[in-house]
């Protein structure tokens, strides 16, 4: 729990406090007597007497009753200091810069975990260890630069990396980017991203606290609060976008190196962030570029003007926005021919809108009014305007700050000329904008924000699912794959649709089942995993004796118990299923059958519990969503029928959590039903 010693402290202590500044302990105490901190400032240090003109403490236990201890000494200490300061000087927030903990070995964790017992048993906050410290407007107790002018109307950011944090505001700043709290967590021992989250939306005000949260991730371990806080900030008109790393094996790896931390399932965070409705970037300038978009007014459709006077970047932005979903529609109106005529010959103002090399401020100015009051089709606009030199161009980005502040739309520059036309760039910034320098970067970072769903409605989801029929096939199961009368038993309790079966260990039944269902039939061996591979799969069964010689060569397949037997039916081939992660619960997925999910990897992925609105919001989001409308002919799908399909599978999930994997590939989709051929599910209790 963050609390106020953390943020706002009456006095601070530099344990390991050194006049050496290029040491931690020496750089976070400059920081903080630089930052001007209006309370007390203690410093402990064996060997000093004075430390930056301050008294130092030989002895922790001499010092006066302090808030906020930073310790960087080394680790082995850390956990017998931080216990004389909660027991005799009542310390109540701790940051521990020094490293050595879990991220470094077995022996470090065991110091790292008596940290925190102690910390937790006095009601106290830690930050760390192996961090860089925090900044807030109260105190700059960080190590590191850059140390930015805090504003309240900047972003709130919280990393895992000191570094990466540094790197963040170090890429942010010079574009304008203001940050308000910066809170680095390092190894999380108690206090993670997801504390600091829920922090964030515990004490919100909306009249003084940031509407922007930023976070670099690493390792999400407890997704249900990080979950709750992200999408109740959003609620509240935040706007949230963060990098989650480690998401390849090799990433993983490299985390787990960094923080001693496990990465979490790439699936299992992109479901997580769907949900809460928070952008994912996959990298520092994306994340820099979302956030600085968030700076701006929130744009109400996707329809942009692009005002340049240099065609090369309007093409590029033209490219990035229309594959991101964004449009830049032609412009042509009566207001749109009389704007060119107020333009140099050559001009256009079919959109992009090019005024030439020669434009002027004044008609940049007239081309913004005209866009804001005219062209009802228009959304945003961007404006690009660099400068090869030849004279300063003050006046034009002037004209730019005051469209910026009166124009109802929301403009976005892009003034890439940040060194032939520094000072003027640098002049724009100081008025309290941002620039984005590239425009193809901020073409996909409207994108992304503009495809990041709202965060899924709150409420639960009505169950659908026979709770005592699914307990009593789960509790009679042992751990591994259900024989296939449990799976028809379990779907008809989850009210699964499914096509006629039946089970066939002797010739006998094969054939009087064959009789009863009618040809042709589709025959499938049970006993083996994966039934195609080994030949364990056969359509169009369409007579008595292909039925018998299939049914005597399945049975010699290795492994095989029975035959199963179910019509031929036709119809699209859909999938949908489940996968527990740990930490996460369950994860529900929905594709296209066939190829689609074998190949191209068509599928769409979300926490449960998934509503009737999630449901068709996943379906629509598949790249072969047009072929469940019907394609050439073909019959298309019931849709609210799939929909209900997966949340049936989601109720499922709430009843019995001991299912690891579950599979329904393929249903089988048309206009009228949706049914489940196959089946497989994998318990682990």
């Amino acid at each position: 729990m963050i609390n106020k010693e953390l943020i706002n402290p009456g006095s601070i202590v530099v344990v390991g406090g050194s006049n050496d500044t290029a040491k931690p302990g020496g750089k976070v105490l400059k920081n903080i007597l630089d930052g001007k901190f209006a309370g007390n400032v203690y410093v402990s240090n064996l060997k000093e007497s004075q430390v930056q003109g301050l008294k130092s403490y030989s002895d922790v236990a001499d010092l006066p009753q302090v808030d906020l201890a930073i310790i960087a000494i080394a680790a082995r200490f850390v956990p017998d200091t931080v216990e004389v300061l909660v027991k005799q000087k009542k310390t109540k927030a701790f940051i521990v810069l020094s490293a050595g903990f879990s991220e470094e070995s077995a022996g470090g964790a065991q110091l790292e975990q008596r940290l925190v017992e102690i910390v937790n048993q006095a009601g106290a906050t830690l930050i760390g260890p192996n961090c860089i410290g925090v900044l807030t407007p109260s105190h700059h107790s960080v190590f590191t630069y850059p140390i930015p002018e805090l504003d309240n109307k900047g972003c709130d950011f919280v990393s895992g990396s000191g570094a990466t944090a540094c790197f963040i505001m170090e890429a942010g700043i010079p574009k304008g980017l203001k940050f308000a709290n910066v809170f680095s967590v390092g190894n999380s021992a108690q206090t993670g991203v997801e504390e600091v989250v829920r922090y964030w939306d515990e004490t919100f005000d909306p009249e003084s606290s940031s509407r922007i949260k930023l976070m670099y991730i690493e390792d999400i371990s407890k997704p249900e609060m990080l979950l709750t806080h992200a999408s109740s900030l959003i609620r509240k008109g935040c706007r949230i976008a963060a990098v989650k790393a480690g998401s390849s094996e090799a990433g993983s790896r490299a985390a787990s190196s960094h923080t001693g931390a496990l990465a979490s399932p790439d699936s299992a965070v992109e479901a997580l962030f769907r949900k809460a409705g928070i952008v994912r970037c996959h990298g520092r300038e994306e994340l820099i570029s979302v956030a600085s978009v968030f700076t701006y007014p929130e744009l109400k459709g996707n329809n942009f003007a692009i005002v340049t006077h240099a065609g090369g970047p309007a093409v590029m932005l033209t490219d990035a926005l229309s594959e991101g979903g964004l449009d830049v529609p032609p412009i042509d109106s009566p207001a749109a021919e009389e704007l060119l005529e107020k333009l140099f010959p050559g001009s256009s103002a079919a959109n992009p809108i090019d005024f030439l090399a020669t434009g002027t401020a004044a008609q940049l100015g007239l081309i913004l009014d005209y866009t804001d009051r005219y062209f009802d089709n228009i959304d945003g606009i961007v404006v690009i305007f660099g400068t090869p030199g030849l004279f300063p161009v003050y006046d034009v980005y002037d004209i730019l700050d005051q469209k910026m502040r009166t124009c109802k739309k929301p403009i976005f520059p892009v003034l890439p000329s940040i060194l032939t036309a520094r000072d003027e760039v640098q002049a724009f910034i100081s008025k309290g904008h941002v620039n984005f320098p590239d425009e193809v970067t901020l073409g996909r970072a409207l994108s992304n924000i503009f495809n990041t769903p709202p965060p899924s409605k709150s409420g639960t989801v009505p169950p659908k699912a026979d709770r005592g029929k699914i307990r009593k096939v789960i509790d009679n199961a042992s751990d591994g794959y259900l024989d296939p009368i449990a799976v028809q038993s379990l779907l008809d309790a989850a009210g699964i649709p499914r096509v006629t079966e039946a089970i066939a260990a002797s010739r006998e039944t094969a054939l009087r089942a064959g009789k009863r269902m009618g040809f042709p039939l589709v025959m499938k061996v049970v006993g083996p995993v994966h039934k195609s591979d080994v030949g364990g799969v056969v359509l169009n069964v369409d007579s008595n004796e292909k039925l018998e010689s299939e049914f005597e060569r399945m049975m010699n397949i290795e492994g095989t118990t029975a035959v199963l037997m179910q019509p031929m039916l036709k119809g699209n081939e859909l999938f949908a299923g489940l996968k527990r992660e740990e930490s996460f619960g369950h994860l529900i997925m929905c594709g296209m059958g066939g190829i689609f999910i074998e190949v191209l990897r068509d599928v769409s992925t979300a926490l449960c519990p998934v509503t009737n609105e999630e449901a068709l919001e996943m379906i629509d989001s598949l790249k072969g969503r047009a072929m469940l409308d019907g394609v050439r002919g073909q019959q298309g799908v019931d849709v609210d029928a799939f929909a209900d399909i997966i949340v049936r599978l989601s109720s499922l999930a709430a009843e019995a959590p001991e299912i690891f994997e579950m599979d329904l590939n393929p249903l089988l989709g048309s206009n009228d039903q949706v049914a489940a051929v196959d089946a497989r599910v994998n318990i682990i209790k």
